[in-house]
Formats: C-alpha cells, structure tokens, sequence
C-alpha cells in the first residue's frame, strides 16, 4: 500500500497557505556565487581543531529545550522511504536522517512559535484533518491507516505531529505575514502588461532540488546530487525528495516553481529546460553558488489555448496473451492485431474488426490529451478521426490501441483577472517573507545536538 501512503508525504499534508504564482517569475533561491565564507574573511587553507566528523554526529537535538528523539527521526525517516518505494540506498540514509532532522527542528520551530503567538491549532482540527487523509487514502477506515504507518516502521503521532506544524505555521502566516503584503494596482497592470507582450511564446513548469555548495564543497555536493538523481530514476517521488533535501524556498511545495519563462531562469536553467521535454528529469545543473536537479512538470504558451487540453472521445482496442505464450507467437498474434486495426473504416467499425481477433473494445468519452502518457500524446494530437495509434503494449499487459472517435478542441485560453493576477503576486510575496520568518526563528532558536 505504498503508493498510499506517497500521497501523503510526498507533498504537504494541507493545501499550502502560500502556492507558487502561476504566471509570475521563478521563486529561484537567493544565492551568491562566492563562497559564503569570504564575507568574513575567511582563508581558503583553514586548519579545523579537534575532532571533527559530521558524518558521525547523531541525529538528535533539543531545540528551546524540547528533545527531538531518534525515534522521531526514524518514524519521519521511515515516511519519506515509504513514499520513495524503499528505494534509498544504505549510504545515503545517513544523509536523509540529517535532512529530516533539520525538518523537525523547523517544525518544532513552528510550533513553538505558534504557542507563543496563542495561535496553535486545536487538536480537534488536527485529528480532522487526519481522518480526511485516512479516508482519501483507505477508504472509510481510518484504522487502516493507522495500522499502515506502524508497518512501515512510523506512527499516527509521526503523522499528525506533521499535521500541527503545518496547521501551526499557516496561522502564524495568516496572522502576522499575509496582513502586511500589498501590491498596488500599478503593479497588477505592469505585470498583465507583460503577459500580453509575451502571449504566444513558452512557460515551462519546473521542479527543482536546489543543493548549495562551495568551491570547496562542490565535489562531494555533485555526487550527493547524483545520487538523488539515480533514486529519482529508480522510482523515487520527486515531490518528496524536494521537500526533504532542497535547500530553495519551494521545498514546501515540493520543488514546484510554477510555470516561468525562460528570461525568470538563470541562464545556466533556461539552456537546460529549454531543450527538456515534459516528464524528463536532468541534473544535475552547476548553477550559482550550487547545483540543481530539474524535472519538467509541463509546458504551455502564454495566453494560447493548450492543445493537450482538448477532450477526446477514444476507443482502447486490445488483445491479452496467455500465460506461457513463446515470443514468436506474440508476434503473430500483433500482427494479425495491427491488420484488423487497420481494416477499421471509423469508429462504428470497430466492434466487427476487433471480433475478427478476439479483441476486447473499450470507449471513453471524457479524456483530455494531458491525461495520457506522454510518449502517446503526440500520437494523439496527429490523428484525424477515426485513425488509430500505432499498437503499444508488452507480452505481460497485452497489445493495444487507440482509435480516436472525436476530438473537442479547447477554446481560446483566458487571460486572468485583476484580482486573480493580485493573488499570485501576493502568494509569491507571502512566501518569500515566509522564509525570512523562517529563517529568524532559526537564528534565534537555541538548539543543542546530542
């Protein structure tokens, strides 16, 4: 039940308080390309004294006097492998208790925080919240998902302590961060200005893991990177990884830049994303003061209706092999497959073709052209109708195709409203502050590890 359980770790458990901004500029971390130790003058051939090995430092802390265990490590450690399918290699877990660590410092934060401002969460609205996550997940039993996460080696506490923090910090947001942000009308109308002058022309939706480094750091940076990099490939969820390990301001939201164009980029991303197609993953990229890992969520013109938005009216036509069926006689059988398909004269046709192959025929009249895999999508949006898809498929899944019976385009795309293009700019505004109240608790935070 894994896959379960991704849906609730690998993004943030509430909707956030502060989404990335559609249409505006990338929220890219703020980063310097000197080392961050020249500020204080700090010579390049340092001698450190005393025994120094942060590998082996344990991941236990006490933050303003509350104690961080290693079993509340080990419970969010074990979320975050659950949701990657297990696949984290023995040598990087070391890495991610450190990463979580720092995560549960923030959240301690934020609550402590919360408490202080008389703006916690009430238990009630956590244990709500729970319920409604164990009944998108398992149905109407929430005990199942509590018996799930003590399987995996996490707890309902684990869960529901996440829950708080979140509830906790959008509070805090609500009431002393998103009051004090306003963007004037000028604004609005400077940024729906450029929107006009750029309609036509491509926004990329990107995530990204942003990992900082020195000169000095950069070679042990790059190979954590790529590690992260081989378990993405492996299955791992990107949107989990990014909150867990991305040092940008979009971790909360999973690494999620929203769609940006191009110019918004550093120039070391735009060449990158520019050549990537949606679905690929690309890292990682030297960047300013670091490396990122990049995936294409999608792309999209400007202001232009999106042609992988139209709904289609389809036919799956397919046909299963049996158990034991030798490669040879698959072949035959696809071939024989694909000569049926090709005889079809329209949809109304289709029934009596694939009767002459023993093939099953499905209709479906409410997919749009995004909601198929990618490497079918361009096939799609070539056909005329009544054409089918080349046939696709493996010995295990059988052989299929689709035949497309009508195609409703969408219309003109709109152009947001005064007050929907106001909301953006307030969100990314919001979030960016959200980060600076962030980073002051940390500074002010007496922490001591163990």
């Amino acid at each position: 039940m894994a896959g379960a359980l991704t849906g609730l770790v690998a993004g943030p458990v509430l909707a956030q308080a502060t989404p990335p901004a559609a249409t505006t500029d990338a929220q890219t971390p703020a980063t310097d390309a000197q080392p961050a130790g020249n500020a204080f003058g700090i010579p390049d051939d340092v001698e450190v004294f005393g025994k120094q090995d942060p590998n082996n430092r344990k991941a236990r802390a006490v933050v303003n006097g509350q104690v961080i265990t290693g079993t509340d490590i080990d419970q969010r450690v074990a979320l975050v492998v659950s949701a990657s399918q297990g696949k984290i290699a023995d040598e990087d877990l070391d890495q991610l208790r450190m990463q979580v660590l720092r995560n549960l410092i923030d959240e301690t934060l934020q609550i402590q925080e919360a408490k202080l401002q008389e703006v916690s969460a009430e238990p009630a609205q956590v244990e709500q919240t729970y319920s409604r996550l164990a009944q998108q997940n398992f149905g109407q039993d929430p005990s199942k998902m509590d018996a799930y996460l003590k399987s995996i080696g996490s707890s309902p506490a684990s869960l529901k302590r996440q829950i708080e923090g979140e509830l906790d910090w959008r509070n805090l947001l609500s009431r002393n961060v998103a009051p004090f942000v306003n963007v004037s009308t000028e604004e609005v109308k400077d940024m729906m200005d450029r929107m006009q002058a750029s309609r036509g022309t491509d926004q990329f939706r990107v995530g990204e893991i942003y990992l900082s480094a020195t000169p000095e750091t950069a070679a042990t940076v790059e190979a954590n990177a790529r590690r992260i990099v081989e378990q993405l490939k492996a299955g791992g969820s990107f949107v989990g990884y990014a909150r867990q390990y991305s040092e940008a301001s979009t971790a909360a939201t999973g690494g999620d830049l929203g769609y940006v164009r191009l110019a918004t980029l550093p120039p070391e991303m735009a060449s990158v994303v520019s050549e990537m197609q949606p679905g690929q993953l690309v890292g990682p990229v030297a960047v300013p003061g670091g490396f990122s890992i990049l995936y294409l969520i999608d792309r999209r013109k400007i202001l232009a209706a999106d042609p992988r938005d139209a709904v289609l009216s389809l036919k799956q036509i397919s046909i299963n092999f049996p158990k034991g069926i030798s490669q040879k006689e698959a072949e035959a059988k696809t071939v024989a497959f694909a000569k049926a398909v090709e005889s079809i004269r329209g949809c109304g046709d289709a029934d009596r073709a694939a009767q002459t192959v023993g093939a099953q025929v499905v209709s479906n009249d409410q997919l749009t052209v995004r909601s198929l895999p990618e490497q079918l999508q361009s096939s799609i949006l070539q056909l005329q109708v009544g054409q089918a898809t080349p046939p696709f498929g493996s010995l295990e899944e059988g052989v299929r195709v689709l035949l497309l019976c009508g195609r409703d385009d969408p219309e003109e795309a709109n152009e947001p409203t005064m007050e929907e293009m106001r909301s953006q700019l307030e969100d990314d505004r919001i979030d960016k502050r959200a980060q600076r109240y962030l980073r002051d608790l940390r500074n002010d935070a007496y922490v001591e590890y163990n």
